[in-house]
C-alpha cells in the first residue's frame, strides 16, 4: 500500500502513544501533533478506511496487522535515522528534526545500509 507522509506519521504517533498508555483517542493524537480535532478526524477516517486502524464504541484506536506493521516500519526508520545523524555529530534535536523528514522518502535499501553501519560502529 502507497501511504503519504501525513499517513505515516499518524500510525507512527499512534504506535508511541500506545507504547505509554494501552489505550490511544484521537484527542490524544490531536494533543501530541498539536493539530485540530477535524483535522485528526478526518485522518482516522482515511487510516480506517484504508483498513490501517480500527476505532472501538469507546473511540479507542488500535492497528491492524498491516497498520502496525508500517508504524514499526517508520518508527525503526525514524530510530535508525536519529541514531547515525548523532554518530555523524548532528545535535540531538537536529538529528529529531531531520529524522522526521528523512524516514519518509528513504529507501528500504538505504535504511539497510545505514542500518549496517551503525552495527559496524558499535
Amino acid at each position: 500500500m502507497d501511504l503519504h507522509e501525513s499517513g505515516e506519521m499518524y500510525l507512527e504517533t499512534i504506535l508511541i502513544l500506545k507504547n505509554q498508555n494501552e489505550y490511544v483517542r484521537s484527542i490524544d493524537i490531536a494533543h501530541t501533533m498539536d493539530f485540530s480535532k477535524p483535522s485528526v478526524s478526518r485522518a482516522i477516517k482515511l487510516l480506517k478506511e484504508s483498513q490501517l486502524i480500527v476505532v472501538d464504541d469507546k473511540g479507542y484506536i488500535d492497528f491492524t496487522d498491516e497498520g502496525r506493521r508500517i508504524a514499526e516500519k517508520v518508527y525503526n526508520r525514524h530510530q535508525i535515522l536519529t541514531a547515525f545523524l548523532i554518530s555523524i555529530g548532528v545535535s540531538d534535536k537536529q538529528a529529531e528534526d531531520d529524522a522526521c523528514r528523512i524516514e519518509h522518502i528513504i529507501s528500504d535499501e538505504t535504511q539497510q545500509c545505514i542500518q549496517n553501519f551503525l552495527k559496524k560502529q558499535s
